[in-house]
This record gives C-alpha cells, structure tokens and sequence, in this order.
C-alpha cells in the first residue's frame, strides 16, 4: 500500500508543479488583482464603487487577456505594509499597486518584476502658508509617509547626506496618512509625485497646497507576480509591453477591431493575432490583445484616461512618454 501511495503521489508531482496561476485563475473564472484602493488615478472607487486608475485599468488588461473579459477581476485593497505578503502567500493573483521596483524586492521575496508601467519619484508635499519652495527648507520639519514604502529609507538617507533633520510621522493606512496632513499632524507629507497630485487633487482647498519641484529618487512603479511561474510573469509583461506598442502603432479602443481586420503592417498583424501564433506561445488565445484593447485602449489611453492633463491630477506624460516623443515608455519588439 505505501508503495502504491509514493508511485502515486510520483505520478501527480509533474501535474502539481506545471500548475500555474494562468490555471488557477482560469478555473476560478476570475482574476484576483492587489491594488492600494486608496491612491488616485491608480486604484480608487469612484462614486458608484467601481475602482479607477492606471493600475485598476492594467488588471482589467491582463484579465481580458487571459479570461476574455475585463469585468472578471476581483481587488483587494492592500496597505503598503502587508501587499507583499499577500502575494507571497497566494492570497492574490498579481500585485499592480504603485508598487517601486527595487533590486532587494526583486531577489530577496521571493518574487518577480513583471514589467515597469509607471515612472515616478519622490516628491514632497507642503502648505504653501508655510513658505518652503526647495528641499533645503524642510530642515527639522514633521514628515507623514507610508509604513513599509521606499520613502522611509529614501528620505533618512539623504537628510543624513545633507545634514538635515526631520520628525517622522509613520502610519500603515494610507487614508489616515491623508487626513494626518490635511489636519496639520505634520508638516510636509512625502510620496510619489504622482500620488501627491491625486492628494491635492481631492483636497478641500488645493490652492493651499504645492507640491516641491524636486524629486529625490527613482520610482520605477510596477507588476510584481510570485517566483517559479514562468509562464505567469511572461503573461504579465507582455500585457504591458502591448498596451504600449499599441499606443505607438496607432492601435486604439476605437479602431483596434477594424486594424485587426485591415491592417497590412506585419507588425500590427503580429499584435492583433493575425499572423505568428504569439497568443500561443504564452498559453492565450491570439485574440489576447485584441481583448485588452477593446477594455481598456492602449497605454496612452489608459495614462490620460487616469492621470493625464484633462483629470483632475494633471500630469503631463514626461518620462511616461513614447521612446519616439521623448519619454521611457518603449515596448520589446513583438517579432
């Protein structure tokens, strides 16, 4: 009998380690998607509860992808403090919360960058009653930031190097970190620039408040997915890497239907499924960017729709520009 339970259990051990997450979210029928739920123009319910933003939109992406359907995709609003931890013990599929890529979150968590779909830095909010327009004025002022950010150590490394001082104000949720500075618990609160504009963004009054001009760090925001799944991670960034040839081909909501229908340029036909089998190569159907597309639009869409000049936050695409105008956003070739 013991012989017959190993030979068994022998037998089933090659169908447990070739099962993925792209199987598993299939069988669920849905994808679980770890988002912040907090941070504007990235992943916040709107007035009807349905969450918006740029990493909102990129798990809407990947679940049309791979189930056909943008709607079938649950978010889990996680702190900052604990979204590592719930990718790590599979309480989500994928983690897209304005997350910073860094060497040490990439080789000592046991988990994998899928690709950088937002760059960013840090920046510093103020009041503008209080006078201070350069990073030099900050010296000995009271500092909110967010418990388990790159922001703690980024900013106690270059007070040390400049010779200034600060007090910290370190909190796990991110609204009470919001209401921490709107009541002046502090003096400046420090973030991505991005999320800083979404704060002003919703501040009662936001003339009262100016964001610094300089920016301390990097911040390359990201998808991170769990180690030992290849084929996932690959999924992942080939999301990304879509959304932004699309974007640089043309290729949009509106017309993404008739370009896969039409168009003679091989490179869109590769995109769109038409030719080279790359849905295949990834385990999707070759209709997999078609169906992002027509949830979301391309990667520009996604920016403006969520961040850009015409909402409330203002951002301009800077970095996040094409490679052709200027900007970091460049796609791997789909060849």
């Amino acid at each position: 009998m013991k012989r017959l339970v190993l030979t068994l259990a022998l037998t089933l051990l090659p169908a447990l380690a070739n099962a993925g997450v792209l199987e598993t979210v299939r069988e669920r029928g849905q994808l679980v998607c770890g988002v912040s739920g907090t941070v504007a123009g990235f992943a916040l319910p709107d007035s009807q509860g349905v969450m918006r933003g740029i990493d909102a939109d990129y798990c809407r992406a990947v679940a049309a992808a791979v189930l056909g359907d943008p709607n079938k995709v649950r978010f889990v609003p996680l702190t900052a403090a604990i979204r590592f931890t719930a990718l790590q013990s599979a309480e989500i599929d994928v983690l897209i919360r304005n997350t910073t890529l860094t060497f040490q979150r990439d080789n000592t968590l046991g988990l994998e960058i899928g690709a950088v779909t937002f760059y960013d830095g840090q920046g510093f909010l103020v009041r503008r009653e209080s006078g201070a327009k350069k990073l030099a004025d900050l010296n000995g002022a009271t500092i909110c930031m967010s418990q388990g950010s790159t922001h703690e150590l980024n900013i106690s490394e270059l007070f040390r190097v400049r010779g200034m001082t600060f007090t910290p104000i370190v909190m796990e949720q991110y609204a009470s970190l919001i209401e921490a500075f709107l009541n002046g618990r502090c003096d400046v609160m420090t973030q991505d620039i991005s999320a800083l504009a979404g704060i002003v963004s919703r501040a009662p009054d936001p003339s009262r408040y100016e964001i610094l001009p300089e920016a301390i760090s990097k911040e390359p925001l990201g998808i991170m997915s769990r180690r030992g799944d290849e084929q996932w991670t690959h999924i992942l960034r080939w999301v990304h890497n879509a959304l932004v040839e699309a974007e640089e081909l043309g290729v949009t909501q509106a017309n993404v239907v008739e370009q896969a229908a039409s168009s003679q340029n091989p490179t869109v036909q590769r995109l769109l499924g038409r030719s080279g089998e790359f849905g295949k190569a990834l385990g999707l159907d070759d209709a997999w960017v078609v169906n992002l597309l027509k949830a979301v639009g391309n990667y520009g869409e996604v920016f403006n729709r969520n961040v850009g000049p015409d909402t409330p936050l203002r951002l301009a695409r800077g970095q996040n520009a094409l490679w052709t105008n200027g900007g970091l956003m460049y796609a791997i070739p789909f060849r």
